[in-house]
């Protein structure tokens, strides 16, 4: 196990295994401190060269691909999972189009904000800084490997990437790139580095190492998710579950209701911010649930509702149609189901959402301005948004570039995690000889 991008999936023992995570964690941590000092010139070098490199190894990418896509379909792996690991030609497209659109971004290290001149004469400000090392884990999708590495030269830190042993000939060959890429713009090829194991073991390894790994970032499934949440000894940026919420107002324009609800609820299911549960105020609810549970059933949604909800309802053709159980308001579907809740005020859907909601992405579709802006207040959420998609919680779409994962978490970052999520702040201050008194 000399190299981080020499495959392994042979059993090592446990000596070897302990042996290599640590001489990762130390590459790691030696890189951070160069990564962190590198200049944007160089960093954005990096960006393009390996953008230019994902261009050209279409055929190699291809061959070391199949190779999972085919042990993956041996192995019985679902459709949707074997989908999930093909680099077909225009997924290497958009993650070199997004090399190429973070090397464009504003480079976040080094800005300084917020300098105050005090009556002592010193000037107090903050400077972004990266976090040094994080540990990304993740599953199926080889295109979160350049996701990760990408952010991770433009942020300034080193990373430690673990992804599924399913995409394991696709990573490691798309980590022979991000090396290359690092080496022509003259930065250490160990800023990211692929565990080359599938050993289960390694995870264990690099969730209990803080004097190498500053923060951890998994992403994949809830089960994954929450053992990384409650093993791990460093810091974690996650998010369990995506139960967010569309509430209709009792004053709303319906059409523009209709059509976001729509939205939010079909256009994808499988993202985690697609909304689960609807909530309607009870005087909106006799004439706007009909029409909505009508356009949901036409696209196959499944109607869970309470009483009223199912009252006010009524018959829809080839509509599946049920009552809600406690469970319901709590689910995250991941499928065509929608949950349906009448409430009797704007308080009532607040708390509904808070108790109830994954502080994901919860949206308000009313003309009061006021109510949004209680909403937007009160509503205890990563993302909170006025007239418009729970769908659009997405790095891409607020402008971030890219994104790491989601937080639902309240310190240090929160929703979607781009370039600023990986920086931290850290006081600086300017004198000119002043001495305190």
């Amino acid at each position: 196990m000399k190299s981080s991008v020499a495959t392994s999936t042979a059993k090592t023992s446990p000596d070897q295994l302990a042996a290599y995570m640590h001489q990762v964690g130390e590459a790691a941590r030696t890189a951070s401190a160069l990564m962190a000092a590198a200049p944007t010139a160089a960093k954005n070098q990096a960006l393009l060269a390996l953008a230019r490199r994902l261009r050209a190894a279409g055929p190699a990418l291809a061959k070391a691909n199949a190779k999972d896509v085919a042990a993956a379909v041996k192995a019985g792996l679902e459709a949707p999972m074997v989908d999930r690991l093909k680099l077909k030609p225009e997924i290497i497209e958009t993650v070199a189009l997004g090399c190429e659109q973070i090397a464009a971004m504003p480079d976040p290290v080094g800005e300084i904000s917020g300098l105050k001149r005090r009556p002592s004469g010193i000037s107090v400000g903050q400077m972004r800084v990266p976090l040094g090392v994080f540990g990304m884990i993740y599953e199926s999708r080889p295109n979160v490997t350049i996701e990760a590495a990408s952010l991770a030269i433009k942020s300034g830190n080193a990373c430690i990437l673990r992804g599924g042993s399913e995409a394991l000939h696709s990573n490691l060959a798309l980590a022979k790139l991000v090396a290359a890429a690092l080496q022509e713009a003259g930065l250490p090829a160990e800023a990211v580095q692929l565990i080359n194991t599938t050993d289960r073991a390694a995870v264990g390894h690099l969730i209990t190492a803080p004097q190498h790994v500053d923060v951890i970032i998994p992403r994949g499934g809830k089960s994954l998710i929450e053992r990384i949440s409650a093993e791990s000894k460093v810091p974690v940026i996650k998010h369990l579950d995506g139960n967010c919420h569309s509430y209709v107002d009792a004053e709303v324009d319906f059409d523009l209701a209709l059509r976001v609800l729509i939205n939010a609820k079909t256009q994808k299911v499988s993202p985690c911010n697609a909304t689960e549960s609807l909530l309607v105020h009870a005087e909106s609810a006799a004439d706007f649930l009909p029409i909505a549970g009508a356009l949901l059933a036409d696209k196959g949604v499944e109607l869970r509702g309470c009483p009223r909800t199912l009252a006010l309802l009524g018959p829809i053709p080839g509509a599946k149609i049920r009552a809600a159980s406690e469970q319901d308001w709590s689910e995250e579907y991941l499928a065509l189901i929608l949950s349906i809740k009448v409430v009797d005020s704007l308080d009532e859907a607040i708390a509904h959402i808070n108790r109830y909601g994954s502080h994901h992405t919860d949206a308000i579709l009313t003309t009061n301005h006021a109510n949004a802006m209680r909403f937007l207040r009160e509503v205890d959420s990563a993302s909170v948004m006025v007239n418009t998609s729970t769908r659009f919680a997405d790095g891409f779409e607020y402008g971030l570039g890219a994104e790491i994962g989601i937080s639902t978490d309240k310190l240090h970052a929160r929703g979607p995690v781009g370039l600023e999520g990986l920086t931290s702040l850290k006081w600086v201050v300017l004198g000119q000889g002043e001495v305190r008194v």
